[in-house]
């Protein structure tokens, strides 16, 4: 990205001034060598979502911004139904409520040694994998209209999982104000038997180590402590919430006329938050994050059973759940007035500070946990909310590495087996369906985790607690 055309208001902080059709200006926190290496591409849609209707403040993006479908991903907005803001299923993308959940083992390293081959395998054999993946839940139509209203929630009731881990989940397992009616049957027809599947892509299922403690009070408020064996689980609603968000983007750009909206970008297909398209696809994507959300429940269940046939009396408790691409209806300070906005999360995750009263209580302290997904090979990262970050981009951080090529450039520089082999020799196992989807998800087709992680750091918008070592990772 060219420097120039930015101002730059902190080391860690870069202003895009508005002009043109923008309302309010664009903000990206990165450092200056993350900045230089983001396309054009990433500062044209900063651009393009500072001019859509009712925009509040600023259109951020966050460390690990690369370009994606109408909001770069790493994109972060809020929006004022008061004042004629929109909701885009642009902003908030396909595969709604994808996100990370980590669970503690209660092993130490040294435990799985010996076992870790054997510990791959099991997971391998318990966690469906893969394009077209289906696993063990049959939803009929009832049921599918029970776990769109119910997430987690619904999960749990069904026998996965126990009570508590509602405690330590997003909007504590179940987003209200979810329509199954609003989801078509194309959608329901994909997710009928997709319930606790891994889907394909950057999803995953790994089993890290703490590698590195950076926040004493924090980590031991979060339960980690070094050599402490931890899973964590990648993945989103898979096949309903990306039919959720083509049915709506299609039907988004049909209806912008009428609603007097010129997009800048198609992909950016928007409707006004008070419309009843509008009011329509919110039931329908907040029935998608719940399918997110009961997705991770019932695969949680899967992987406690494989770790059970491992380890007998090992029970995996939930240290937290977090989603990406997102909207939200949420409560901010603007200006030093108290606002209710609705915050489209874009492949970046909520990161509430100390004291926010959606927060478990035994995390107040120390913020809320955040869960940085790194790539295949390269360390992941659990950071903590920082205190005033809501004023600074409404509650938000990075969600990951972020991507540093395209996959097919991926595919073409290295081969699956090529990776398998080379992460072996380091000591962490690969079990994946596809090699060409190892190939995609090469180490070297990311941007430096770590960098990413310094950099929201520094900005203000979340404090690194632990350093997350990969030794086994199941992959579609």
């Amino acid at each position: 990205m060219e420097l120039t055309q930015l101002k730059q208001r902190g080391e860690f902080e870069w202003q895009l001034p508005a002009t043109g059709r923008m309302r309010v200006p664009g903000v990206i926190f990165a450092s200056r060598e993350l900045v230089a290496a983001m396309d054009e591409k990433v500062r044209e849609q900063v651009a393009n979502v500072a001019s859509l209707p009712g925009i509040v403040a600023a259109s951020y993006a966050m460390p690990d911004a690369h370009w994606g479908y109408g909001f770069p991903i790493g994109g972060v907005a809020a929006f004022d139904a008061d004042e004629g803001g929109v909701v885009s299923a642009g902003g908030v993308g396909f595969d709604i409520s994808c996100g990370v959940r980590t669970l503690h083992t209660g092993l130490k390293l040294a435990d799985i040694e010996a076992q870790k081959a054997r510990l791959a395998d099991r997971l391998f054999a318990r966690i469906p994998a893969g394009i077209g993946s289906t696993g063990g839940v049959h939803l009929d139509p009832a049921g599918m209209a029970a776990m769109l209203r119910g997430g987690a929630r619904w999960a749990v009731a069904e026998g996965y999982g126990s009570e508590v881990d509602l405690t330590h989940i997003e909007e504590f397992g179940c987003v209200t104000g979810a329509d199954p009616g609003a989801v078509s049957d194309q959608a329901r027809r994909r997710q009928r038997d997709e319930m606790g599947t891994l889907g394909s892509g950057n999803h995953y299922l790994e089993v890290q180590v703490v590698s590195e403690i950076f926040d004493d009070a924090a980590a031991k408020a979060y339960g980690l402590a070094p050599g402490d064996v931890v899973v964590s689980l990648h993945c989103g609603s898979r096949g309903l919430g990306h039919q959720v968000g083509t049915d709506y983007l299609r039907e988004m750009v049909l209806a912008a006329p009428a609603a007097d909206i010129a997009l800048p970008d198609r992909e950016l297909a928007c409707a006004p938050l008070k419309s009843a398209l509008g009011i329509r696809y919110l039931g329908a994507m907040r029935a998608a994050i719940n399918c997110a959300l009961a997705n991770r429940q019932i695969l949680t269940h899967l992987a406690r059973q494989a770790f059970s046939e491992v380890f007998p009396g090992v029970h995996l408790p939930l240290l937290y759940d977090v989603s990406h691409n997102t909207c939200k209806e949420e409560t901010h300070s603007v200006d030093g007035q108290r606002r209710r906005l609705f915050v489209h999360r874009k492949g970046a995750t909520r990161a509430f500070g100390p004291g926010h009263v959606e927060l478990p209580h035994e995390y107040s302290r120390a913020g809320q946990p955040v869960l940085i997904g790194g790539s295949m090979g390269t360390a992941s990262y659990v950071l903590a909310g920082a205190a005033g970050t809501e004023e600074r981009a409404f509650g938000s951080a990075c969600h990951g590495a972020g991507r540093a090529m395209s996959r097919h450039e991926a595919a073409r520089r290295w081969h699956g087996r090529a990776v398998v082999d080379d992460l072996a020799a380091r000591g962490i196992l690969i079990r994946s369906t596809s090699s060409r989807g190892v190939a995609e998800e090469a180490p070297l087709a990311y941007k430096d985790v770590t960098a990413v992680v310094d950099a929201s750091e520094h900005a203000g918008l979340a404090g690194k607690v632990a350093r997350l070592s990969p030794v086994i990772c199941v992959k579609g």
